[in-house]
């Protein structure tokens, strides 16, 4: 469905129809090519000290991350062995995924509208986690919260890292546009 030309996200949708147009008149945009977009969004699962005791751990981690994203993820592995973490050259030690498109809408759509209710006591993210170029990381302490994950075959509960990439010059800017997209923002 994702692979099909005709079909167009939600969120892909309301951005040209509704966000494009609010934000260019907010910031006064001069040229189109200046309205903020997204860029990208990165999922990442450290595996840790988890890795390093079983390998296998990684590749339940790179399988529950392929079923959230929709998207095969890669595996991480080490650059060099550091003893004191007993960590070896080459072994595997998280997973990511890059994703843009459609595939980038559909996630950020699932996230806003599924996963951020279903976690407990939420109250919003934060309106600080921005780096000062545009773009924003949250995490997740527990991947349950996507309805893609079935309860009953996870032995491993993981947290994940998500950082949405997004052209804007700065973090206002970055926040006025994921505000458009209804990110729950506590500040």
């Amino acid at each position: 469905m994702l692979d099909d030309a005709t079909y167009t996200p939600r969120l892909k949708a309301q951005y040209k129809d509704t966000i494009r147009p609010a934000l260019k008149e907010e910031f006064s945009y001069k040229n189109d090519m200046m309205i903020p977009r997204l860029d990208k969004i990165v999922l990442n699962i450290g595996c840790g000290a988890e890795a390093v005791k079983d390998t296998k751990k990684a590749k339940g981690a790179q399988a529950e991350l392929t079923t959230i994203a929709g998207q095969q993820a890669v595996i991480n592995i080490a650059k060099k062995s550091i003893a004191t973490f007993r960590v070896r050259e080459d072994m595997p030690l998280g997973t990511k995924v890059t994703l843009r498109g459609n595939r980038m809408y559909e996630f950020l759509d699932r996230l806003i509208t599924v996963a951020m209710p279903r976690v407990r006591d939420f109250r919003g993210v934060s309106g600080k986690s921005f780096d000062g170029r545009g773009n924003y990381a949250l995490g997740l302490k527990e991947l349950l919260v996507f309805p893609e994950i079935d309860f009953d075959k996870v032995d491993v509960t993981w947290g994940m890292d998500i950082v949405i990439c997004t052209t804007a010059n700065t973090d206002a800017e970055a926040k006025a546009l994921l505000k458009q997209f209804n990110m729950p923002f506590n500040s």
